[in-house]
């Protein structure tokens, strides 16, 4: 068992209940977004090492990465007028609904 010396212990329980709050929920919700982007950048899109040198040359290739990211991103989304329906749920899917156990949630989005 470990135990936090008394000013640490009381700087964690005055941050746990901050983050109660509906502004902190609210502005973490946006860092959260971010921080989602930024690790796609980093991991799916090798962005952690430049191949160019120079500023102007890295600036082209960070700008053409995040075009190629948008297109990439409009490309999953379906017009609001799309006959396009979500496939119906999977026999597992149709299980975890039957016993009432939770499903994750990309399953819900059809996605």
């Amino acid at each position: 068992m470990h135990v936090l010396p008394r000013r640490l212990h009381d700087l964690q329980a005055q941050n746990r209940a901050d983050q109660q709050d509906p502004q902190w929920r609210r502005l973490y919700a946006t860092r959260s977004g971010v921080e989602g982007t930024v690790n796609e950048l980093a991991n799916a899109h090798q962005m952690r090492r430049c191949r160019y040198r120079g500023t102007a040359r890295a600036h082209v290739q960070h700008v053409l990465t995040a075009i190629a990211v948008n297109v990439e991103r409009l490309s999953t989304q379906e017009p609001d007028d799309s006959a396009c329906r979500p496939r119906p749920p999977t026999a597992f899917q149709q299980y975890l609904d039957a016993h009432e156990l939770p499903r994750p949630r990309w399953w819900r989005q059809g996605q």
